[in-house]
């Protein structure tokens, strides 16, 4: 297909309306596409195929697959615990979320947004859909802590508000991606609706901890402490330039390597602190 043929059918399709934002970087076309970043050509079944950013998506692929196992894992041996399959669930989301963002953003970034279009676009399906992923995620990981942590009544109003979230964020998302509307579609965005979310947990484990000095409810405000410190280094990296500093000389290390690395090691506190107490609350 031609990029004026593309370009038709993107016109006069709903679903690819969301390919009309394009790049922030109004330069970046194929021929720049490899100096703005590292991509590099692999014999992949007798085929070369090109990956942007490797070292990036070596890390968010581990993140994913760290994640999604946990997951599995939290949803097979739950142990008849609800709060451990809810745990589950949320890491499953995180984790396959992560697999679409990595191969969106990095990995295959060329080929979904630059390859045979004459302006790149700023984003794909890929990236939509992880950005539900991701909030859901931490809506169920909101309805998991309840069963640990809250009464019934307390439970009730948690998946009556985490449910609100999701279908409201998801509306918005959808909106966001048909009109099109960039400023709904930022992973910016995502992480201010779930930042109220982490915050209440965050408040409530402390609470808790302090009435009651429960193994599970200091782990999870380690849990949360943890996503917060990587949020902050994930901006601070990002507000500081690092990235293109280091990539002047060379070298490749992204504000999105922060987060993923940072992520990692949360993924491994997880595994090792929190998941040997997760239980439901004694009734």
């Amino acid at each position: 297909m031609t990029s004026s043929e593309q370009n038709s059918v993107e016109d006069g399709s709903l679903w690819t309306r969301l390919y009309h934002i394009k790049h922030n970087d109004p330069n970046l076309n194929e021929s720049t596409w490899f100096t703005v970043q590292p991509c590099k050509r692999y014999r992949l079944f007798g085929q070369a195929i090109l990956i942007t950013q490797p070292s990036s998506t070596f890390w968010v692929y581990l993140l994913g697959i760290l994640t999604t196992v946990l997951g599995c894992y939290l949803l097979v041996d739950h142990e008849g615990q609800i709060s451990r399959g809810l745990w589950g669930v949320s890491l499953v989301f995180w984790g396959i979320g992560g697999l679409l963002a990595g191969t969106s953003y990095q990995a295959f970034a060329y080929q979904l947004k630059c390859e045979g279009r004459p302006e790149v676009v700023w984003t794909s399906w890929w990236e939509v859909i992880y950005l539900l992923f991701q909030q859901v995620s931490m809506s169920v990981m909101l309805v998991a802590v309840a069963y640990s942590c809250l009464p019934a009544g307390g439970q009730k109003i948690a998946i009556i508000l985490a449910t609100l979230v999701s279908l409201n964020y998801s509306a918005m998302v959808f909106y966001g991606a048909f009109k099109p509307l960039k400023s709904l579609i930022t992973f910016e965005l995502m992480v201010h609706i779930c930042t109220p979310l982490v915050l209440f947990m965050l408040l409530l484990n402390t609470w808790r901890y302090w009435q009651y000095s429960t193994a599970l409810d200091l782990a999870l405000i380690g849990n949360w402490l943890g996503l917060i410190v990587t949020m902050a280094l994930y901006e601070n990296y990002m507000s500081r330039g690092f990235s293109e500093k280091l990539w002047a000389k060379g070298y490749w290390f992204s504000e999105n390597d922060v987060l993923h690395v940072a992520l990692i090691a949360w993924v491994f506190y997880l595994s090792l602190v929190l998941e040997p107490l997760i239980s439901d609350i004694a009734v």
